[in-house]
């Protein structure tokens, strides 16, 4: 059995069968199929959303595919259940079963994960929480502002020691924050 849902608030399907195996490839820092990536791009693209990031988590009966979806106003439990929808469609279309899986579609977050160098320029003057495979003067955590993108370098300004810059290449996990004072000054 399959269970596949719309990430905490979505519609639940139990399927029969299995629909689809995921091999080994990379995209981005995580592995998956391509032809599963572009399946969830053709269903975001078909209801009017950004694809952010889709990814393969755990093995055997215990495989999660996520799929993160976004739009400017943010998404619905609608948006959720279209691509899920699509998606379990096309998947069973093409009949690539082997394995049980649970299917989650969902917003990736207020505190989204930066997943490329365009995440970095299109978050600009964002607050934001990046740690480096490698020390950078010492420090491998960084917290506050990035401040531009050039090329692939990232500027950043950090809490603690003010403005630095690395390669997008050093970055391990980026992620938003929440920016609480401006946040508290929107609502009143």
């Amino acid at each position: 059995m399959i269970f596949v849902s719309c990430g905490a608030w979505g519609r639940i399907r139990w399927v029969s069968r299995p629909l689809f195996i995921l091999r080994e490839s990379v995209m981005s820092k995580h592995p998956i199929d391509e032809r599963i990536r572009k399946i969830a791009e053709n269903a975001a693209e078909k209801n009017g959303l950004e694809l952010v990031h889709v990814e393969a988590v755990g093995f055997g009966k215990n495989k999660t595919i996520r799929i993160f979806i976004d739009k400017p106003e943010g998404i619905t439990h609608a948006d959720c259940s279209a691509v899920s929808a699509e998606m379990s469609e096309r998947l069973d279309a093409l009949d690539l079963i082997e394995s049980a899986y649970l299917l989650e579609v969902s917003s990736p977050g207020l505190e989204r994960e930066l997943y490329s160098l365009q995440d970095f320029e299109r978050f600009a003057g964002n607050l934001a929480r990046v740690k480096t495979a490698a020390p950078i003067d010492g420090q491998k955590n960084f917290r506050g502002k990035i401040t531009k993108v050039e090329g692939a370098e990232i500027f950043f300004d950090d809490r603690t020691s003010g403005e630095v810059s690395f390669p997008y290449s050093a970055v391990a996990k980026a992620n938003l924050e929440i920016d609480i004072d401006a946040e508290l000054k929107r609502k009143n």
